[in-house]
């Protein structure tokens, strides 16, 4: 397991353990990040428009096409570092 990838677990693990639920643009972004991470470019049909909240992660999700999965993970881990010291 390379280094960036046992620092991609460990934020998933920390993420569990914030005092404080972070808001939705944040937990969307998480969300995106990891799915980019872990399963690439969004793939399948959109959600439709009375399914907000999953029309919201596939959008979020879909914003980040082409990003690599290193990327994603690097992304993924500040993002938990920022909420950790907030």
């Amino acid at each position: 397991m390379s280094d960036l990838q046992t620092l991609f677990t460990q934020a998933q693990a920390d993420v569990k353990t914030l005092s404080e639920r972070p808001d939705n643009q944040t937990l969307l972004q998480l969300y995106a990040l990891f799915k980019q991470a872990t399963e690439g470019d969004a793939s399948g049909e959109r959600p439709g428009m009375m399914d907000f909240i999953n029309r919201a992660k596939f959008d979020a999700w879909e914003k980040l096409k082409g990003q690599s999965a290193d990327d994603a993970m690097q992304g993924y881990v500040d993002v938990v570092k920022r909420l950790l010291a907030d």
